[in-house]
C-alpha cells in the first residue's frame, strides 16, 4: 500500500516538476540567491499528493490537485497575489473596460466567504446600502462556503432585471442582513465633473480605467470652457477610488504636472519590476493613441488645487495623490489613504489562464513607500457623518492578513515592520430604528450640497485666492 502511495506521489511530483520546467522558473530565478531544491518539502508534497489520490473519499483529478496547489502557493504570499483561471482572467479584462453586467461590487475571498471590497458607485449594490467589509454568506439559497470566488461571481452575474438575494454579515449588525438586488448592466463612469460655483470646478475619478486619462482631459476642457473666465480653484476627488490601471494614474498626474515630472517609481527584484514613470506621453498612452493631454488649457497646470482622499483611496489613486503632494502641486485633504503600494503583474500562462503576482513596491517622487502606510493628508478633515464608522470599521492594507510590509520601516534585525495603527474605538450600540433601515442607510453623494469635505476644500481654495490677491 505504502509503495503504491509513494508511486502516485512521485508521479504527482513529476507533474509539478514538469509545470515548473514549462514556466521556465529557472530562467527568471535570482542567480545570486539560488538555493538547492528543498528535497524534504518536495518529498512531503509527493506524500500528500499520493495520500489524496489513494485515500480521499472521492476520486480527485491531477488537474484539480495541481490547480489547487498553484492557488495555495499564490494566496499564501499576500492578499493581492492570486491564480486566475479562464473565467477569472476574463473577468479581470472586462473590469478594466468599464462596462459589465451584475450587481456592482468588487469582491475578494476571506475565510471561504465573499468579502465586499467596495460597492461601485451608482450600482445596485451601492444604492441598496452594501458596505466595504460586508461578508456575503449566502447567494439566494446557496451557501458561499461551498463555492470558489469564480463560482460566486458567476452566480451574482446574470440577465439585467433579474433578482438575487444576498445574505450578509456586517460587524455592527446584531444579525445577518438580507439584500434583494436587481441585476443591471454596470457602466462605470470613471470621471464625473461639474462647476460647483462660478470659478470652482469639481472632478471625481471613481476608478482608473482604460479611458480615464482621455475622459479627464475632456472634462477639464469642458469645465474651462463653461467657466468663461479665469478658473479660481479645482477639487480633484479620489475618495473611495480603489485604483485600477497604472498608466491611467500617470495620465491623471501628468494632466496637472509639468512635463517630465516624475510621477512614481517602482522597486522589485527583477529589472522588469524597476520602472520610473514620468509625465510624458510614452508613459501613459497606448501605442496608437494621440496625446489627449496636449491641448489642455495652460491654466490646468497652475490653478489652485485640492485633492480629496479617504481610507477607500487605494493604489492608483494613492499614486496620483502622492505625486501631486510631493511636487507641491496640490493640497491633500481628507483622511489617511488605504496603503496599497504594491505592484501586481498579470502573467499569462496559456489556456487563457494567468497569475496575478506582486512584483514590486510603489514609491512617490520623494521616495516614500505607499505600502501599508498610504498617503497622509496635508490637512486632516473627517466627514462628521461617517467619522465614527470609518474609525471603527474601515479596513486598510495594514489590517490585511499577510500584507506586504513597508520596506522603509525596519527593525533592529533588518526586517520590515509597520507601525501599528491606533486601536479601533469600541463599536457603539446600534440605535433603535425601523425594520429594514439597517440594510438601506443614507449614502453620501460625493459632490453634493451635503458633502462636508468638499465644502471645506472650497473654503480653503477661496482663502488661498484671497491670500494670493493680497
Amino acid at each position: 500500500m505504502r509503495s503504491r502511495i509513494e508511486k502516485i506521489g512521485l508521479i504527482g511530483l513529476g507533474l509539478i516538476a514538469g509545470v515548473l520546467i514549462s514556466l521556465q522558473l529557472s530562467a527568471i530565478a535570482d542567480k545570486d540567491s539560488a538555493e538547492p531544491l528543498p528535497i524534504e518539502e518536495l518529498r512531503a508534497f509527493s506524500e500528500v499528493f499520493g495520500r489524496i489520490k489513494s485515500d480521499y473519499v472521492e476520486p480527485v483529478t491531477d488537474k484539480k490537485l495541481i490547480t489547487e496547489a498553484i492557488t495555495g502557493m499564490l494566496t499564501g504570499l499576500d492578499p493581492h497575489s492570486s491564480y486566475l483561471d479562464a473565467d477569472a482572467f476574463k473577468e479581470l479584462q472586462i473590469g478594466t473596460q468599464g462596462e459589465f453586467g451584475g450587481l456592482g461590487i468588487e469582491v475578494g475571498m476571506e475565510d471561504g466567504l465573499v468579502k465586499v471590497i467596495s460597492p461601485i458607485e451608482d450600482s445596485p449594490a451601492y444604492h441598496a446600502g452594501m458596505k466595504s467589509g460586508d461578508l456575503i454568506i449566502k447567494l439566494d439559497d446557496v451557501m458561499v462556503k461551498s463555492l470558489t470566488l469564480s463560482d460566486a461571481v458567476k452566480r451574482m452575474r446574470g440577465k439585467p432585471g433579474s433578482k438575487i438575494v444576498l445574505t450578509v454579515i456586517r460587524k455592527e449588525a446584531p444579525k445577518p442582513l438580507t439584500f434583494t438586488l436587481t441585476r443591471a448592466v454596470i457602466k462605470v463612469q470613471s470621471v464625473k465633473s461639474k462647476l460647483v460655483e462660478p470659478g470652482y470646478a469639481f472632478i471625481r475619478i471613481t476608478q482608473f480605467q482604460e479611458h480615464t486619462g482621455e475622459n479627464l482631459a475632456t472634462a477639464l476642457n469642458n469645465l474651462f470652457k463653461q467657466n468663461q473666465g479665469a478658473m479660481k480653484g479645482l477639487v480633484l476627488d479620489l475618495r473611495n477610488d480603489p485604483g485600477g490601471l497604472l498608466n491611467s494614474s500617470v495620465a491623471a498626474s501628468a494632466a496637472f504636472l509639468p512635463k517630465d515630472s516624475l510621477v512614481v517609481y517602482t522597486e522589485g527584484r527583477n529589472s522588469d519590476a524597476k520602472m520610473r514613470l514620468t509625465a510624458v506621453p510614452n508613459d501613459y498612452l497606448h501605442n496608437s493613441e494621440k496625446d489627449y493631454l496636449k491641448n489642455l488649457p495652460a491654466a490646468v497646470k497652475t490653478v489652485p488645487m485640492i485633492v480629496l482622499v479617504n481610507g477607500g483611496s487605494a493604489s492608483a489613486s494613492e499614486i496620483v495623490a502622492g505625486a501631486l503632494q510631493d511636487h507641491k502641486r496640490a493640497v491633500i485633504m481628507g483622511t489617511q489613504t488605504f496603503g496599497k503600494g504594491s505592484v501586481q503583474s498579470v502573467l499569462p500562462l496559456g489556456n487563457n489562464t494567468a497569475i496575478k503576482l506582486t512584483t514590486a513596491r510603489y514609491y512617490t517622487p520623494g521616495g516614500r513607500s505607499i505600502q501599508a502606510k498610504g498617503i497622509v493628508p496635508d490637512i486632516v478633515v473627517e466627514d462628521p457623518a461617517t467619522a465614527d464608522q470609518d474609525q471603527t470599521f474601515r479596513m486598510r492594507e495594514a489590517d490585511l492578513e499577510r500584507h506586504l510590509s513597508n520596506s522603509q520601516e525596519l527593525d533592529a534585525k533588518g526586517s520590515a515592520t509597520v507601525k501599528p495603527t491606533a486601536p479601533a474605538a469600541p463599536a457603539k450600540s446600534p440605535t433603535k430604528r425601523e425594520e429594514g433601515d439597517a440594510t438601506k442607510p443614507k449614502m453620501l453623494e460625493f459632490g453634493s450640497k451635503d458633502d462636508y469635505q468638499l465644502h471645506q476644500a472650497l473654503n480653503l481654495l477661496k482663502g488661498m485666492n484671497i491670500l494670493q490677491g493680497k
